[in-house]
């Protein structure tokens, strides 16, 4: 059963979650209803693992703007079956 809620809300904000229900093609009453589901569903994140593999990729390390892996791969290769 849908029930009406009154919110007050800085007017910046409502323009800005307004436009971007528009740009999800979704009503801000959904957007909004989808939200506070997931804040009090149930489920947690812990329901699912990560595999070791995806946690290594999330090391922290920065890659340079200009690093160009193609050579990288290449003098890898090279070096290994050399």
């Amino acid at each position: 059963m849908d029930t009406k809620l009154t919110l007050k809300l800085d007017q910046e904000i409502i323009e800005k979650a307004k436009q971007y229900a528009a740009e999800k093609k979704v009503s801000l009453s959904r957007l909004i209803e989808n939200y506070l589901n997931s804040l009090t569903s149930d489920k947690t994140n812990d329901d699912f693992q990560i595999s070791p593999f995806v946690k290594s990729l999330s090391s922290g390390t920065k890659i340079p703007a200009d690093y160009d892996y193609k050579k990288d791969r290449a003098d890898y290769l090279e070096q290994k079956y050399k």
